[in-house]
């Protein structure tokens, strides 16, 4: 219960001043001419402004409420290092005893797990914010952190914590640990296939004082080629060269040799993963003649940002005579010799859209472009139209060595569907195709066909009476591939609901250019943490099994299953993080397995210093459990110096030697109130008329 006086005025707040101060003025005014009765009128005047004032005495009953200390656990992968887990929860055991012992303490404890999705490090703020949104602040007596002090979200200002309580650490490890690591400084993150670009590391050293001057060794691994050693200074930068043999991932480890009593080798490690991407790629795209669906395949490949495109159109052709002049032509030259002599190795693609013979290419631009699939590893796709089928088809040139169906000569007029063929359903190019599912193919109808007997090659779709739709065929050092219809425009436009024609032609395109997704015989790996998946694509029955290398040259073979149809994969629980090989036949992989959150593990030596400058503007401080020297052991770590906790009502320094404070709060509910006026009614007035008479009285003697 506890006791208060409130003031109520009968009279606004200026004028009970400006009365006060008169009052005080007459008063002293009587004093200083010695008047009689000058202390009864000095007591009637109070006694009037007290009256005005209107004081009320205010009674109170409270409930005490208990302080709040908020304990935030570090869980983080640098936690698990140097028997620190141990040391850990005997810090916890030994800290709950101290806080349950004291009286009014509400403990609350967080766990700081390691983070989920994007993030990256130890985030122990923000487990500490979630919990802030149930703790009454006002109630807050302090926060205690259970880390090693190696945390990646601490707030820029103390402003920014919401809270007015101090922020200790209670550190595990032990002070000056030694540990050496390495830093990545620059590493590209993506490069030119077949270009190289700069990784530049340091070797950064902890705890070891007088020892920057160090050599070290680093070994340095790139796919397919020997291991590089190479000498580096500690606290240098050193430079590396990363090739980009090939498009996709591609990847170079650099591992540091681990030094007697280093904390641990876990950092002694970095991987290097960058995109391999190819130079724009050059597609040369030639329309016998204007037609629908010719304006499908400009949209489709102007609209690829990978992809450099030439285009014409054949307007006029030779046969054509009208008798204007040359002069007066606006038309483009078709520059046959240029295109399919001279710089015809410098596309990626040719793609030949209802094209026939008409006396524009001769026989030896046919047999350069076969030489330039077969030799020089060039694409050809051939759209065709039903002049695929007649005398002029460019099946009749050199380059029917190379096309994987022969035409019959007849074209197939009738509504169909395209639907996938056995091999369509296992092929990246057509596998999963929106709107494949099911017995029958939900898009639209084409309505011709060009029939051809297949020769070589897969056949991917098929169309009227299962005829060859779609072939696609490996020859030579290229490709080439063959759709035998010109109604894929259909989709595009939306009839009967359309088709997926952009990803269809923009697989088939990029298939033809050796887009590594896009193999159909693969081999894969990828690693989260210390779980390796292999992956294994195939257009065979069964695949064998595939011989996996450790980073120790430890080797085993494993089979993997099926996941679907042309696909195969297995999940790995590996030991030792490091760079693995996969080998299955002649298709091979690498993967890096290993700490999965770089960040956190980049500097796991235990600090105050990060939390230094929060604990200064909020009065808490850091404390250490361990002493710096001696054996580390199962029964040593256990055996924690923790902080005695004592609880102030008011100090702005809340820690000191082997101490740590909380501040008490001194919060409350109130439960009830009871207010007793002391100036109001009768007996008010039957004292102030008593202390005027009185005054009279005197005056009158």
């Amino acid at each position: 219960m506890t006791w208060s006086l409130d003031f109520s005025p009968l009279v606004p707040e200026p004028v009970l001043w400006v009365g006060g101060a008169i009052a005080l003025l007459l008063v002293a005014l009587l004093m200083l001419r010695g008047s009689r009765g000058a202390l009864l009128r000095a007591l009637a005047l109070a006694a009037v402004i007290a009256a005005l004032a209107n004081p009320t005495l205010r009674q109170e009953q409270r409930e005490s409420l208990a302080n709040i200390a908020l304990v935030v656990m570090d869980q983080s992968t640098s936690q698990t290092i140097a028997k620190r887990p141990e040391q850990a929860r005997a810090i916890r055991d030994k800290l709950e005893a101290k806080l349950g012992a004291i009286s009014n303490l509400d403990v609350r404890w967080i766990t700081a797990s390691r983070p989920t999705g994007q993030r990256s490090g130890t985030h122990l703020f923000d487990e500490l914010n979630r919990a802030l949104a149930n703790t009454p602040t006002d109630r807050l007596a302090g926060v205690i952190l259970i880390t090693d002090g190696q945390i990646h979200d601490i707030p820029k200002s103390s402003a920014a914590l919401g809270f007015d309580a101090p922020i200790h650490t209670i550190l595990t490890g032990r002070p000056n640990e030694f540990d050496r690591r390495i830093e990545i400084i620059q590493a590209p993150r993506f490069g030119i296939v077949g270009q190289k670009r700069s990784i530049i590391v340091a070797v950064r050293e902890t705890g070891k004082k007088g020892r920057a001057a160090d050599i070290v060794s680093l070994k340095v691994r790139r796919e397919g080629q020997p291991d590089e050693i190479r000498r580096v200074q500690i606290g240098r930068r050193a430079q590396f060269d990363m090739a980009f043999p090939h498009a996709g991932t591609n990847i170079v480890e650099i591992e540091l040799a681990t030094a007697p009593g280093e904390l641990t080798p876990v950092n002694n490690r970095v991987v290097i993963a960058a995109q391999g991407v190819r130079d724009n790629l050059r597609v040369l795209l030639v329309s016998g003649e204007p037609h629908a669906g010719e304006r499908t395949w400009r949209n489709l490949l102007k609209s690829d940002a990978a992809v450099d495109l030439v285009h014409f159109t054949i307007l006029r052709p030779p046969e054509k005579r009208d008798g204007t002049p040359i002069h007066e032509l606006s038309l483009i030259a078709f520059p046959t010799q240029e295109l399919f002599s001279e710089k015809i190795n410098d596309f990626d693609l040719i793609i030949f859209d209802r094209y026939q013979r008409r006396g524009i290419l001769n026989s030896i631009y046919y047999d350069n472009m076969a030489r330039y699939v077969e030799e020089h590893g060039g694409a050809i796709l051939v759209a065709a139209g039903s002049s695929f089928a007649g005398a002029r088809s460019i099946f009749r040139t050199p380059l029917a060595r190379i096309l994987p169906a022969v035409p019959t000569g007849r074209v197939l007029q009738q509504p169909y569907k395209p639907t996938l063929a056995s091999d369509g359903r296992k092929h990246p190019v057509t596998r999963a195709l929106p709107g494949s599912g099911g017995k029958t193919p939900r898009w639209g109808r084409w309505f011709r066909q060009i029939q051809a007997i297949p020769q070589r090659g897969r056949t991917l779709m098929s169309g009227i009476n299962n005829e060859p739709l779609l072939l696609l065929d490996r020859v030579g050092k290229g490709r080439v591939a063959m759709i035998l219809s010109d109604h894929p425009w259909l989709w595009a436009r939306g009839f009967e609901g359309g088709g997926p024609h952009t990803n269809l032609l923009r697989r088939i395109a990029h298939w033809s250019m050796k887009e590594p997704d896009l193999e159909e015989e693969r081999l894969m790996a990828s690693a989260k943490g210390l779980k390796l998946t292999i992956e294994r694509r195939s257009m065979e029955a069964r695949v064998p099994p595939v011989r996996v290398q450790g980073p120790g040259g430890d080797t085993q073979t494993v089979e993997l299953e099926k996941k679907g149809e042309g696909v195969w994969r297995l999940t790995l629980d590996v030991k030792r993080p490091g760079l693995y090989k996969m080998q299955s036949g002649e298709l091979t992989a690498v993967a890096h397995a290993g700490i999965a959150d770089q960040r956190e593990m980049s500097e796991v030596t235990a600090t105050p210093d990060k939390l230094s400058d929060l604990q200064a503007a909020t009065g808490g401080g850091a404390f250490w459990t361990l002493p710096e020297v001696g054996l580390l052991t199962s029964a040593s770590v256990t055996n924690v110096s923790i902080p005695r906790v004592s609880v102030l009502t008011a100090a702005r320094v809340l820690h000191g030697s082997g101490w740590l404070g909380l501040k008490d709060r001194q919060a409350y509910v109130t439960q009830g109130v009871k207010l007793i006026p002391m100036f109001n009614g009768l007996i008010a007035l039957a004292g102030l008329l008593g202390l005027i008479a009185l005054m009279w009285w005197r005056e009158g003697r």
